[in-house]
């Protein structure tokens, strides 16, 4: 049976992740790191594919699971009629690289009960089965360069191509299995203590979330955001991963089904507004200078994503062998998005660059130099149609909220200039700043409407125009931008959350239908506080919120209809707009409120 993507929790230890299921099984794990093809399990919910099962053995169970306090040690709880075992699954924080160990410690709490282990590994995508070997500490497989070492005093057994062992728990015992995965050419490594690799995972997340300086009624919700976003940070690097899987369904049985292992420009400016007012300052540090090597380069050759160490060439194609989530294909490796012209990620890189400063990160004259090199770029660009923020696959359009973040790169431009005394043509930008923003009101709002709409002629909407006020393009109370956020609540929001768009025009080149998209409604919980709806907002948020998993985890997308979650799992923009949302209703200035105002706009 095909789980639920929300009946999945994520273990990892910022090099790798995987996806534990609610019934003990691990049906994900990428290592060494998110964009490797030393995959173990192509997709979740296809155990075909690879899998680790552990759970009871032929007995009725209820099940229920959390992290271990404010940390990423996840326990699941089976309790059955002979007694109750937990399950525990993390990762300890790497410290080697090109090794990376998976550790389950299964523990009695009650009477008695029988237990079966069973582990189906497969590498590339499913495609190799490995030669799998006894060793006097378990088992060893191999392929070409990965191999794999499972570590257990069970005794393990093949059985058709798969690895099983039975054994039977009591109160008070405990039994650890211990899978590692390493390099094929070197030696084997040796074996750790499985209960001190615990205490010292506990107390490596304890210590780092108790750097949260974050107050209020929603603090439990914002940490455990917090540490979803470590989580999906890569530490070597500093990059921070849109999620750890690829080609979770954004319709069941639909084909928009896309690789989000990689890490995405337009998420800059949220993300460090996430982790500066929260605390973590060296994590904001790392991922702007992440940024700054990976926008490195010819301007006209800046991508929208990247890999997680600034790689450029993400080559899409497709995995005809698997049958995808819930029978959803085609499943794509790779993402053909990072060739398309996108030109809001301009204005994000400016305004993310804009940001750190004010927040007193280091800087140094080199950026600048790229951010020049990159606004002489956009200049010769910014009326130019484009795939826009949601990556298109169809005709390029002149998108409105594309045009609007080319205004805010020139108006960040501008303010750089302004306050902090940097070199540049001022008047020239500002003339600039003048033309792209006259160009946008002119062209982009539907006066019969009495909205913005998607893009230039258009009478259709579009969610990410839920950004001029917040961004600063114009205020929240003007009245153009009370017009959008009206049409928008009327006509793309289901069951209270916010669609992106309405497909069925044809305009991104696929076949219509996807869920709501959960971003854009933390989006409108933003823009009605900004507007001075506070009840409503809150209502909204709270629904959100009651949208989590039961271990406070997010996807991309919800299903109105079928009631669950779609989309690549977790989310980390889903996460950043959960926090960044907490902070706005919470705070009297707030990152909404913050990043409005280094724009200026003029009235209606």
């Amino acid at each position: 049976m095909t789980l639920r993507i929300e009946d999945y929790a994520l273990i990892g230890n910022m090099h790798t992740a995987a996806l534990v299921g609610i019934d003990g099984s691990i049906d994900w794990l990428c290592m060494p790191r998110f964009d490797s093809p030393a995959c173990f399990a192509a997709l979740i919910g296809t155990p075909d594919n690879g899998r680790w099962l552990i759970a009871p053995r032929g007995q009725q169970h209820q099940t229920r699971r959390r992290y271990r306090g404010d940390t990423l040690v996840l326990e699941t709880e089976f309790r059955c009629a002979g007694g109750t075992v937990a399950l525990i699954d993390f990762m300890p924080v790497a410290e080697r690289i090109g090794k990376v160990d998976l550790v389950r410690v299964v523990e009695g709490r009650a009477g008695r009960v029988p237990m079966r282990t069973e582990v189906i590994l497969r590498f590339d995508y499913g495609r190799i089965v490995p030669w799998v070997r006894r060793r006097r500490y378990g088992v060893r497989a191999i392929a070409g360069p990965d191999a794999v070492q499972l570590r257990s005093p069970i005794d393990l057994r093949g059985e058709e191509f798969r690895t099983v062992g039975e054994f039977e728990i009591a109160a008070g015992q405990s039994v650890s299995f211990v899978m590692t995965r390493y390099a094929s050419h070197l030696g084997e490594p040796r074996g750790r203590d499985p209960a001190a690799m615990l205490r010292e995972t506990e107390a490596w997340w304890r210590q780092w979330s108790s750097r949260c300086s974050i107050s209020g009624p929603w603090r439990a919700a914002v940490l455990r955001s917090l540490i979803t976003l470590k989580a999906l940070t890569y530490s070597p690097t500093g990059a921070i991963v849109a999620a750890p899987t690829a080609s979770l369904p954004e319709k069941i049985g639909g084909v928009r089904n896309w690789d989000y292992r990689y890490c995405w420009l337009r998420d800059a400016t949220f993300t460090l507004y996430a982790l500066l007012i929260a605390g973590y300052t060296e994590e904001a540090q790392a991922w702007r200078q992440w940024l700054l090597r990976a926008a490195a380069g010819q301007p006209q050759e800046l991508q929208i994503m990247y890999g997680l160490a600034g790689e450029r060439r993400l080559t899409e194609y497709e995995v005809p062998w698997l049958q995808g989530y819930a029978g959803s294909r085609p499943v794509r490796i790779g993402n053909a998005a990072h060739k398309q012209l996108q030109l809001d990620v301009y204005g994000e890189i400016m305004d993310a660059l804009h940001v750190a400063r004010r927040y007193g990160l280091r800087s140094d004259d080199d950026s600048w130099r790229m951010q020049r090199v990159l606004l002489d770029f956009l200049e010769s660009v910014w009326h130019k149609p484009d795939e826009g923020i949601w990556e298109i696959r169809g005709k390029r359009r002149p998108f409105v909220h594309s045009r609007v973040m080319a205004w805010v790169a020139v108006d960040r431009a501008v303010k750089e200039i302004e306050r902090a005394g940097a070199q540049g043509p001022l008047e020239r930008w500002r003339a600039l700043r003048a033309r792209i923003h006259d160009d946008v009101c002119r062209h982009g709002f539907n006066s019969s409407r009495g909205a913005f709409v998607r893009y230039y002629g258009a009478d259709t909407l579009d969610a990410a125009l839920l950004l001029m006020p917040l961004v600063g393009f114009l205020p929240a109370s003007d009245p153009r931008v009370v017009g959008t956020i009206e049409a928008i609540q009327r006509e793309l929001m289901a069951d209270g959350l916010v669609r992106r768009y309405l497909g069925h025009d044809g305009v991104d080149g696929l076949p219509p239908g996807e869920g709501a998209f959960l971003p854009c409604t933390f989006w409108l919980v933003d823009c009605l506080q900004a507007l001075g709806r506070h009840q409503e907002a809150r209502e909204i948020f709270s629904r959100l919120l009651e949208l989590r998993n039961d271990v406070g985890l997010l996807s991309e997308e919800y299903d109105p209809a079928l009631k669950r979650q779609l989309g690549n799992f977790p989310q980390a923009f889903s996460h950043i707009a959960l926090i960044n949302s907490a902070y706005n209703l919470s705070m009297v200035h707030g990152p909404a409120r913050h990043r409005a105002s280094s724009g200026e706009a003029p009235p209606a």
